[in-house]
């Protein structure tokens, strides 16, 4: 897919970037505007590593794989928006601001990742992120990414 569209599969997902599991935090892109935005989809189960101490009593999404959610989600946007020379490049993450947690996520949460293009110069891209469950807002952060061969 090239341009605006919706609907990213996993499949796909693991051609824009090279996270794998256990560290792969989107299931799909459900919403992609090429250049501007896109949604991420997070489906937040117990049989993630996480979990086991991240509490073993009261389970809950480590705030720094939230923010990491977002950075991947942001990586999708621009691979695909850069198109097939950009596949399997990395981004890195240079800065990550304003960094708010504000509600728990945990197993059995559908997050979506809301990542939103500030602006870019050459290989850096600076990102307003959301995640939230249903309508409410769990985190928000900005951050930017550097665009860089493997």
């Amino acid at each position: 897919m090239n341009g605006n569209g919706t609907d990213i599969d996993i499949m796909r997902v693991m051609q824009l970037i090279p996270h794998r599991y256990p560290f792969l935090l989107v299931d799909r892109i459900v919403e992609f505007v090429s250049g501007e935005r896109a949604i991420g989809l997070k489906n937040v189960t117990m049989n993630e590593p996480q979990f086991q101490g991240h509490f073993p009593s009261f389970p809950v999404m480590p705030g720094v794989l939230i923010v990491e959610a977002m950075a991947q989600t942001a990586a999708c946007m621009v691979v695909q928006t850069l198109g097939k020379e950009a596949e399997g490049k990395l981004v890195y993450f240079m800065t990550i601001d304003e960094a708010r947690f504000r509600k728990p996520v945990v197993p059995g949460d559908a997050m979506y990742i809301h990542v939103t293009k500030i602006h870019n110069r050459r290989n850096v891209w600076k990102f307003q992120g959301e995640a939230k469950v249903g309508d409410t807002l769990c985190a928000e952060a900005v951050f930017s990414a550097m665009i860089m061969d493997s």
